[in-house]
């Protein structure tokens, strides 16, 4: 499986641009669809704000080669954590997670989303 990026950064509102741009390079880099760049860019964004929101410091965001020629993103909390009832705003977030992506599924322990995970066909 190949691997296109690997990123650590702090849960802060200002890096999520960052990791929007990086996000979209790599899709670009997939031969993915602007579209699908495009979606995957809000789930991207809409997991590490889960994730700030269960308390963690930081993330881990992994895209590797998906068996399909699109891209498996793994978003990973670090640093900290809290079980934190699901708000109306992760409800959304979720439901935007299961509308745009492909096979979503999610790591949990003792009630808290640790990582999420899922895939982008090249034609997304």
């Amino acid at each position: 499986m190949k691997d296109y990026l690997d990123l650590r950064v702090p849960l802060r509102r200002e890096m999520m641009t960052t990791v929007r741009l990086a996000t979209g390079g790599v899709c670009s880099a997939a031969g993915m669809s602007y579209d699908g760049g495009e979606d995957c860019k809000v789930c991207v964004t809409e997991s590490l704000l889960l994730l700030m929101r269960r308390g963690f410091v930081s993330a881990q965001v992994s895209f590797c080669a998906a068996a399909n020629g699109g891209i498996q993103v793994r978003v990973t909390g670090e640093e900290g954590a809290a079980a934190v009832p699901l708000a109306d705003e992760d409800e959304i977030a979720l439901a935007l997670l299961n509308a745009l992506a492909e096979d979503v599924a999610m790591d949990r322990a003792d009630d808290t989303i640790r990582a999420i995970v899922f895939t982008f066909g090249q034609q997304a």
